[in-house]
């Protein structure tokens, strides 16, 4: 059936909300679990009624409409977020580095979005989830802008001969995300004799997940840029330039100049500041829609006077039961370096502590950073596969006398390991622990980034 105009496209697509895919699905797709695809499938065949196509042009072509079914899930703390990125189109390689953003089989594809929600739960037959939220997403004009820098980066990226390179770490909201069913999925590139992993343009989790708080929670996320600013600048650069005037100066005084209470001790403090700098005063970083949208995690690091941070950098506790039940190229670790963007905001001591207790800390720049592959797929896996075979083995757990107290010391991989990454415990006490696969209980340990390697990044250059 052709819809002729986009008001009777909506009208349609707006009867599905509140229906199940079961009740949508006349051809029975869903009686077949392993059908890959079905859900887009079913709206597509069986409740737009028309044949489905693998067209490079958009799904409803005479309305420049392309049609996404996606989900959506309910997290622990009862918030929703994007179960899984948008996969848009295909990126031929050999094409692509020919076209200009407006001639691109990106924007020839998806200039024009119908999104159908719908919510996954966990052990629900499929064809009980239910079609929430039909819309018509036209990009904003400030996501626009950056979207097009996306596009630029990969592309120069492929006209470089660094297809075998694309990282979704590289860009902000339009991401380059591998499509294939394994490794062996690759594809010739136009500037180099090395394959390339086939990739798909695609949104990012982070802005999907953007989306969900915005159109389905009805939260308002709060912007510090705008188009007119972002046709002439990178978000990056407008990041610089927002804090650049304090570069130089103590946390006191930005503080001060900021009007912001000095607790150096509070965890709320720098990321008070940080708000404040970008001109969103009393803004939790969660909610500024930049960081929301590009998936950007703030990190602040503080430099003893010859260049390396006292400590390394911590983040999550290890589900020790999830690392022993992934692939690696499936796995959380690797995905998280993948898929997220640093922003290191960078204070400095100039003295150390021993030539003054009260000495001051001065604010050295920021950088927006996200780990290179080359990293990932060496030293980032190595640590996993290394904790796999200790956790195959069984971790040795011992408890040694040091003074007073009794430590409890394991054969995770330590600071010495390969110079980028490590395992050690970050819990409240000695008596915060988990369970391992093998039944042992282990204090709480996390992954941490050395603080050698830390330096080496911020010292790699003067921003």
């Amino acid at each position: 059936m052709e819809y002729t105009t986009i008001e009777e496209l909506m009208l349609k697509a707006k009867e599905a909300e509140g229906k199940t895919f079961g009740e949508i699905d006349s051809t029975n797709r869903l009686a077949n679990a392993k059908s890959k695809g079905g859900l887009g499938q079913v709206v597509e065949e069986s409740f737009f009624g028309y044949e489905i196509n693998s067209n490079a042009e958009a799904d409803f072509a005479n309305l420049g409409i392309e049609l996404k079914v996606t989900p959506f899930k309910r997290n622990k703390n009862g918030t929703l977020s994007a179960k899984e990125r948008l996969v848009l189109n295909i990126i031929n390689y050999m094409e692509e580095v020919h076209t200009h953003f407006e001639t691109s089989s990106f924007w020839k594809k998806n200039e024009k979005l119908l999104l159908m929600f719908y919510e996954w739960v966990a052990d629900v037959d499929r064809k009980d989830y239910h079609i929430t939220k039909s819309l018509l997403f036209t990009y904003p004009e400030a996501d626009l802008e950056i979207i097009k820098q996306d596009w630029e980066t990969i592309v120069t990226k492929i006209h470089s001969g660094k297809a075998h390179e694309l990282s979704e770490g590289d860009t902000n909201y339009l991401g380059a995300c591998t499509k294939g069913s394994n490794k062996n999925s690759l594809r010739t590139q136009p500037y180099s004799e090395t394959p390339a992993m086939q990739r798909a343009f695609s949104l990012k989790p982070s802005y999907m997940t953007a989306l969900v708080r915005r159109y389905i929670q009805n939260e308002e996320l709060i912007s510090f840029t705008n188009a007119n600013e972002l046709k002439s600048k990178s978000l990056e650069d407008i990041l610089y330039s927002k804090f650049a005037p304090y570069i130089g100066l103590t946390d006191k005084e930005i503080a001060q100049k900021l009007s912001v209470d000095y607790k150096p001790g509070s965890k709320s403090f720098v990321p008070s500041l940080v708000s404040s700098l970008l001109g969103i005063k009393g803004t939790h970083l969660d909610n500024i829609e930049e960081f929301a949208k590009a998936n950007i995690q703030f990190k602040t690091i503080r430099l003893e006077p010859n260049g390396i941070p006292k400590e390394s950098m911590s983040f999550e506790t290890i589900d020790f039961n999830q690392w022993t039940n992934e692939t690696w190229e499936e796995s959380y670790l690797r995905e998280r370096f993948y898929e997220t963007k640093f922003l290191f905001v960078v204070f400095e001591f100039k003295q150390t502590k021993k030539e003054n207790p009260e000495r001051e800390l001065y604010l050295k720049g920021i950088k927006l950073w996200n780990m290179p592959v080359r990293t990932i797929e060496t030293e980032i896996k190595q640590l996993w596969q290394e904790v796999n075979k200790i956790l195959k083995e069984g971790i040795q757990i011992q408890y040694q006398k040091r003074g007073t107290k009794m430590v409890e010391t394991n054969n995770l991989p330590k600071s010495n390991f390969n110079g980028v990454t490590h395992i050690r415990p970050k819990a409240k006490d000695g008596s915060d622990k988990i369970t391992l696969p093998d039944g042992q209980k282990i204090t709480k340990q996390c992954y941490w980034l050395n603080n050698t390697y830390i330096a080496s990044i911020i010292n790699d250059d003067n921003k």
